[in-house]
């Protein structure tokens, strides 16, 4: 992370919506009378994916993907005006959430502003035509940031323009647009919102290995900290995939985390979530609702920032295609609302943003601790089956208000545990 991110992003809620599917109406406006609802589950900051008009050629769907952005200044006219845009920041910043857009500054779409202005700032096959340097991506054309620095002057001056009405920006695929461009990018939106929060969607390790294979941009995590505040989990999701499928051990995932605690800066900011629109939903990918529950506290108490996709709080299964009108389903007759929020209420205390913080794997159980002091919180997380804890003394359970006596030094538990003692 940049060497002013401050560790008060950690313990915080980012709640992800895509406008198009989070209402029925799936428009700026919609978003509104939910907001108290949003507010209520612990959010600190609204991310709206891509708010920009799509292009039409090469659509992928009925609708076209979000990610193939038409116009960086302009609205989804389908989302409604700047105005209703603009009316919509104004009701989240009066509950006391910031709200981030996406950034989606790899690629546009084929028909694109830029590309019909400004043709000679896109990478080019070698046969001249537009195309993309990496992925089979159908619907968007590359952006070239070595060709020219005034797409570099477009690019942050265009970010400046949001950042008048916006708390900060999520920046998709990051890695494969050049360092360099991220740190003048984040000089130059100081100037207009001195405070802003960076979130970079960092990409898995395989996927920084095959581009460099290619002799691509792809940047790792070391680089992407020195320019943003907050990164994605992907240098631990495979890991944790393996852990689910049986590929992996419970003690691979525990070194895995541990590794992060060493490896980078000692404010460093990892967004934590157990779905996000580009992977299964929870529900889906852990469908008994006791092991989704612990795996869900252990979401929260991990070093960083949680970040919810909407519909998780319903325990949602079907995930929103990103290309045609796909609606959340928000009638599955679940609800863990209130379990989210005390886990966000629990989490925001200074010592999970301070607290020196360890995990390790016991059996079939995640444990972790912090320590502030002479304070110390210790999460129990029984992920695959009943876990002991070596503990002396008497605790109270944070999450349900019981009091927990360790027996001859030793707690059982069978559900997850937030320990402090008393």
């Amino acid at each position: 992370m940049a060497v002013d991110t401050p560790k008060t992003l950690r313990g915080q809620v980012i709640y992800s919506i895509f406008p198009r599917n989070f209402s029925e109406a799936g428009t700026f406006a919609a978003i509104e009378p939910e907001l108290d609802r949003i507010k209520a589950l612990g959010t600190d900051i609204i991310w709206l994916m891509p708010i920009h008009p799509i292009g039409e050629v090469n659509r992928k769907g009925s609708l076209g993907s979000p990610y193939a952005i038409q116009d960086y200044r302009e609205v989804n006219p389908e989302y409604g005006t700047k105005a209703d845009f603009v009316h919509l920041t104004e009701a989240i910043h009066a509950r006391g959430m910031k709200v981030i857009i996406d950034v989606v500054y790899n690629h546009t779409s084929p028909d694109s502003w830029l590309i019909q202005h400004h043709p000679e700032w896109f990478y080019r096959k070698p046969n001249g035509d537009f195309g993309n340097k990496t992925g089979d991506w159908t619907d968007v054309k590359d952006l070239d940031y070595s060709l020219s620095h005034d797409l570099w002057e477009y690019q942050i001056e265009t970010l400046q323009m949001w950042a008048e009405f916006v708390d900060g920006f999520r920046c998709d695929v990051a890695s494969l647009v050049p360092l360099n461009f991220w740190l003048e990018a984040r000089q130059g939106v100081a100037k207009v919102r001195p405070d802003a929060t960076w979130l970079s969607e960092s990409v898995e390790e395989s996927f920084v290995s095959y581009n460099r294979s290619q002799g691509q941009t792809a940047l790792s995590e070391s680089e992407i900290f020195q320019a943003f505040d907050m990164a994605y989990d992907y240098d631990v999701f495979e890991v944790f995939n393996g852990v689910l499928t049986g590929k992996r051990s419970l003690a691979d995932y525990a070194e895995a985390l541990a590794r992060q605690t060493v490896i980078y800066p000692d404010n460093y900011i990892k967004m934590r979530y157990l779905e996000n629109h580009d992977k299964f939903r929870a529900a889906a990918l852990i469908p008994d609702p006791e092991k989704l529950a612990t795996w869900t506290a252990f979401m929260y108490f991990q070093q960083g920032t949680t970040q919810l996709y909407a519909g998780q709080e319903v325990h949602a299964k079907h995930i929103p295609s990103l290309f045609d009108a796909d609606k959340v389903d928000w009638q599955t007759g679940l609800d863990q609302s209130d379990y989210l929020a005390r886990l966000a209420e629990i989490t925001s205390a200074e010592i999970f943003k301070t607290g020196y913080y360890t995990i390790e794997a016991d059996g079939q159980a995640l444990i972790g601790k912090y320590v502030l002091g002479a304070e110390e919180i210790v999460g129990l997380f029984p992920v695959q089956g009943i876990g002991i804890a070596h503990l002396n003394g008497k605790y109270e359970d944070l999450l349900t208000g019981d009091i927990v006596q360790s027996n001859n030094g030793k707690v059982a538990f069978h559900q997850a545990m937030i320990l402090k003692e008393v």
